[in-house]
């Protein structure tokens, strides 16, 4: 069983920018997705971003944060990172980590079997 720990949430105005990291405990395959998600109060858990690293680094994000946000995979260290730039309000969320349940690029909640007790994102206007 993988557990996730992340780190690195706080408050930020708009236009500022955060690096979330997520340590991995367990042994992980880099075939399997290590991603992030996001759930803002009264919204549903959605898909933000995620990473694997074979047979090629490839990465995969939701429109909202394209061109803001990049993921980045240390496998020697078993940890994900999401650096987010030119942060919005509605940016404004708990930020899980999680680790896929197969390999692919599962971008559901539901194919994603591990995950963090999430880190606190807030961007002020």
């Amino acid at each position: 069983q993988v557990q996730l720990a992340e780190s690195g949430g706080g408050l930020v105005q708009t236009g500022g920018s955060l690096r979330l990291s997520c340590a991995a405990s367990g042994r992980t395959l880099t075939a399997y997705a290590m991603g992030w998600f996001r759930q803002a109060p009264g919204k549903e858990r959605e898909f933000v971003a995620a990473a694997i690293s074979w047979p090629g680094d490839t990465t995969l994000y939701a429109d909202s944060v394209k061109g803001r946000f990049t993921i980045s995979r240390d496998n020697a260290n078993n940890t994900v990172y999401l650096q987010m730039n030119s942060l919005k309000p509605e940016d404004t969320a708990v930020y899980y980590c999680a680790y896929a349940r197969r390999a692919g690029f599962p971008t559901d909640s539901a194919d994603f079997g591990s995950w963090g007790r999430g880190t606190q994102v807030t961007v002020s206007s």
